[in-house]
């Protein structure tokens, strides 16, 4: 379940992510790719159209704002680029200059595995964003699975995190 952190050979760091879900993969396409449902799991509100090279917007959502002690009003939109799509199977695209790929393959039992891999720049952000992803893909899959969701996903990135210092450092 833990994400692992690699270098890269540009020197960056990419936490990578692999899960075996029971839906084929044009399901969980449109849970990384329609806003209602990214509104759900994803630490942004995402506005954006599924074309290479077309900017897209991230606006944190009111309990990120909420929980990084930001004040009403503050300007939290950051942008990002649409670098590749090939529904269902490849999506990627920037986020203020990291790298999130996500890739679905057939499991050969009606369902798909799918890898994630965020490519980041400081190992000091490591455990936070270990937790935090990894948090955002239980919410994932407990709503793929149709399972009532009665946590919140930034306290089990709380409960996470000390876990993923002794994994990955920090």
């Amino acid at each position: 379940m833990f994400g692992t952190v690699n270098s890269t050979e540009d020197d960056r760091l990419a936490l990578r992510f692999e899960r075996t879900l029971a839906h084929p993969p044009a399901r969980v396409w449109r849970t990384l790719t329609e806003r209602d449902e990214l509104l759900a799991w994803f630490p942004a509100a995402v506005t954006f159209d599924l074309t290479p090279g077309a900017e897209i917007k991230f606006d944190m959502t009111d309990e990120a704002k909420k929980r990084l002690g930001l004040e009403d009003g503050t300007d939290t939109v950051t942008k990002g680029q649409m670098t590749v799509v090939e529904p269902p199977r490849l999506l990627e695209y920037t986020w203020s200059g990291e790298v999130l790929r996500w890739e679905l393959s057939d499991d050969g039992h009606g369902g798909c595995r799918l890898l994630f891999t965020y490519t980041f720049d400081s190992r000091k952000q490591a455990p936070d964003l270990g937790a935090g992803w990894q948090a955002a893909l239980e919410v994932v899959e407990a709503r793929l699975d149709g399972k009532e969701i009665t946590w919140s996903s930034w306290e089990r990135a709380i409960e996470l995190r000390d876990d993923y210092v002794a994994a990955v450092g920090g």
